[in-house]
């Protein structure tokens, strides 16, 4: 069972089969330690979810040591007690000095406790491409460690943590009701002459409350909403202009349940929509449920992206970007995995567990029609995350 509350999100057990294939994945590329700084792969294997990833944090992770070790601000050690399994042994702070510091480095700190903890230190992994591990601390590691073998292990978790367990989807699904419910709330207050940064706090407000049963946290992105001539833009901020008459608003946003993510698209339409731009949106429609209807274990990513840019192609429309990726854990910069894309040259085949957010907006010069949704691959076929009707809201 996993608890509920404001505890630890999943059972030991389920720490400890992540952990068990991490190490495998691990011995198969025959390094005995791993360093992680991505906080999505931190909490992964621990739960640990504070917002302390401004600073210098690490989780340590060596084939012979039970559990992982984590490394990081003093003042957050009471998070890592009280959001995680791990033993007070396993909980190893750094002081205040190490913070911002031009005198002190917490790289030395870490390389001083993997010398202490780490039975063997021969092959190290680092995750090379996380947003969180720098030049700089790289550099200071491998100056620090003359007689380490470094190895790239970018995306190894990514890449493990794209099946998800039973206990993990239960939240996705939470998080994909607490979607729906924002996407509901901004159709319901959307109108003529409002401030687009009015909009933007009913959404937050629905995405901070949630649901009567479990309230949301900030996602890994903001929210993104554009209207009238700025729709064709997909990820520029929202301001204080008033929205117009007979424009289109795009919005793109998440809700987020235990950092577990479950991204919707719509766009409302507040007037009469053009005879063009009625058909921009059916093409999209229509691209989508093509698309959605080619989900089931065994095909590519690219096999359903190929679906998509056929159907489009029919109404003269082509989309550059890819139509989708995956999803699940996500802290700041995003809610995707960095793992498979919904691309034509993308092999990866579908599994049951798999969760994915297909978007196939299309922003065409100072247009666009943004309709997506987030999805479970089952074991005969896919289960929506989300519940919103897949249309063009007129309004």
């Amino acid at each position: 069972m996993r608890p509920t509350g404001d505890g630890i999100p999943f059972a030991k057990e389920e720490f400890s089969r992540r952990l068990a294939l991490v190490k495998q994945e691990m011995e198969r590329r025959e390094m005995d330690t791993l360093l992680i700084s991505e906080p999505s792969n931190i909490y992964y294997l621990t739960g640990y979810e504070a917002y302390s990833y401004y600073v210098f944090q690490m989780l340590v992770v060596h084939r012979e040591l039970d559990e992982p070790v984590w490394i990081g601000r003093f003042m957050d050690a009471v998070s890592a007690r009280r959001m995680t399994h791990l033993p007070e042994t396993a909980i190893h702070p750094y002081t205040d000095e190490y913070v911002q510091s031009s005198e002190r480095d917490p790289v030395d700190f870490l390389v001083a406790k993997l010398r202490e903890i780490c039975p063997t230190l021969k092959a190290v992994g680092t995750e090379t491409g996380s947003f969180y591990y720098t030049a700089r601390a790289h550099t200071k590691l491998l100056g620090s460690l003359p007689n380490v073998r470094f190895v790239d292990a970018e995306l190894l978790i990514n890449w493990i943590r794209i099946r998800k367990s039973p206990a993990e989807l239960a939240i996705m699904r939470e998080a994909g009701t607490i979607s729906s419910a924002m996407i509901a709330d901004a159709i319901e207050a959307a109108k003529p002459g409002m401030r687009e940064c009015d909009l933007a706090s009913v959404i937050y407000q629905r995405m901070i409350a949630g649901t009567p049963e479990y309230g949301g946290v900030l996602p890994s992105s903001p929210t993104y909403l554009l209207t009238g001539s700025r729709s064709g833009e997909p990820h520029a901020p929202w301001s204080d202009r008033s929205i117009g008459t007979n424009v289109p608003v795009n919005v793109e946003t998440s809700g987020c349940r235990r950092r577990y993510h479950a991204p919707i698209s719509r766009t409302i339409f507040l007037g009469s929509p053009p005879d063009s731009y009625l058909r921009l949106s059916n093409a999209v429609v229509e691209g989508i449920e093509a698309a959605l209807a080619e989900v089931k274990p065994g095909v590519t990513c690219a096999d359903i992206e190929h679906t998509w840019q056929a159907t489009i192609a029919r109404h003269g429309f082509h989309k550059e970007a890819r139509l989708g990726y995956s999803i699940g854990i996500g802290f700041s910069p995003t809610w995707g995995e960095r793992t498979a894309s919904l691309r034509s040259t993308d092999l990866t085949v579908l599994e049951p567990g798999m969760a994915f957010h297909m978007m196939p907006g299309l922003w065409l010069g100072d247009n666009g029609v943004t309709i997506t949704q987030s999805f479970i691959v089952t074991k005969t076929g896919r289960e929506d995350l989300t519940t919103f009707p897949r249309q063009l809201v007129i309004k």
